[in-house]
C-alpha cells in the first residue's frame, strides 16, 4: 500500500490498477514522433508524484495524429489538455503546431512542478501554461471555458474518478468543441465509462489514422467526443 493509501487520499493510484510499463529511475527522454518534430519535444519523466509522471503510449497516439492529421485544424483554436501528466501532448502539439493561443495543460497539484519543468525545458514558457485542475470541481480561471479542442490521454484508469471526468467534459464542451480523447482499455469497468459518455456525448471512432490497425491490437481507443445536438 502506498503512502498516500495509508493518508487516506482517495485518488491515489495503486499499481494494481495501473501497473507501470517500467519502473524507472526519473529521466530526460526526447520525443520526435517519427520525425513529426523537427525539433524533438525533450520530456522529464519522474513517477515520484504519481503514474502520470510518465509517458504512456496514449499520450504517444494522440500527440502523433494531432500532429499527422490536425495539424493546420488547430492552428487557429483554444486547447485544453486534462490529465496532462509531465505535458507530453500538449507540449508535442506547441511544438510541432504554428498556433496563435497558448496551449493550457492542467493535471493535479502533484503533477505541477513536472509540467513547469517540461515547459522551460522546452523553452515553450510564452506558449504553454500549466494549471491546477481537480476534475469535478470549479474550472480555474486560466482556463478558456468552452476551448476549441480538448486534448485527454489516458484518463480513464480509476472508477471512481469516472463521474468526475465526466462533469469536467461537461462543463468544458461547448457546442463547437472538439475533444480528442485516447484511452487504454485495462478493465471491464472502463468500457463503462464509454457506455455511460455515449448517454451523455456524441462519440465518434477516428478511422483515418494510419496507425490504428496496429494500436487497435493492443485495446487502444482515438475516439471524438463532441456535445450532443
Amino acid at each position: 500500500m502506498s503512502e498516500d493509501e495509508i493518508n487516506g487520499d482517495p485518488f491515489a493510484i495503486s499499481e494494481d490498477l495501473v501497473q507501470s510499463p517500467v519502473h524507472k529511475q526519473a529521466t530526460t527522454n526526447s520525443f520526435d514522433f517519427d520525425g513529426l518534430l523537427s525539433k524533438p519535444l525533450k520530456l522529464h519523466e519522474d513517477l515520484a508524484g504519481g503514474n502520470g509522471g510518465q509517458a504512456w503510449p496514449a499520450g504517444r497516439i494522440l500527440a502523433k495524429y494531432i500532429l499527422q492529421r490536425r495539424r493546420d485544424d488547430v492552428k487557429d483554436k483554444t486547447i485544453v489538455e486534462l490529465g496532462a501528466g509531465g505535458g507530453l501532448v500538449g507540449l508535442a502539439v506547441a511544438l510541432g503546431c504554428e498556433l496563435e493561443n497558448v496551449v493550457h495543460i492542467t493535471d493535479l497539484e502533484q503533477m505541477q512542478a513536472l509540467m513547469h519543468r517540461n515547459i522551460e525545458l522546452n523553452g515553450l514558457e510564452g506558449k504553454v501554461k500549466a494549471s491546477l485542475y481537480d476534475w469535478g470541481s470549479e474550472r480555474p480561471a486560466a482556463v478558456p471555458a468552452h476551448p476549441d479542442v480538448i486534448l485527454a490521454a489516458d484518463c480513464v484508469y480509476f472508477e471512481p474518478a469516472f463521474p468526475l471526468l465526466q462533469q469536467t467534459l461537461l462543463n468544458l464542451i461547448g457546442p463547437t468543441t472538439v475533444c480528442y480523447f485516447c484511452f487504454k482499455r485495462r478493465r471491464r469497468a472502463d468500457m463503462q465509462f464509454l457506455k455511460t459518455a455515449k448517454k451523455l456525448f456524441t462519440i465518434t471512432d477516428i478511422t483515418d489514422d494510419p496507425d490504428r490497425e496496429t494500436y487497435s491490437r493492443e485495446n487502444m481507443f482515438l475516439c471524438e467526443i463532441r456535445r450532443k445536438s
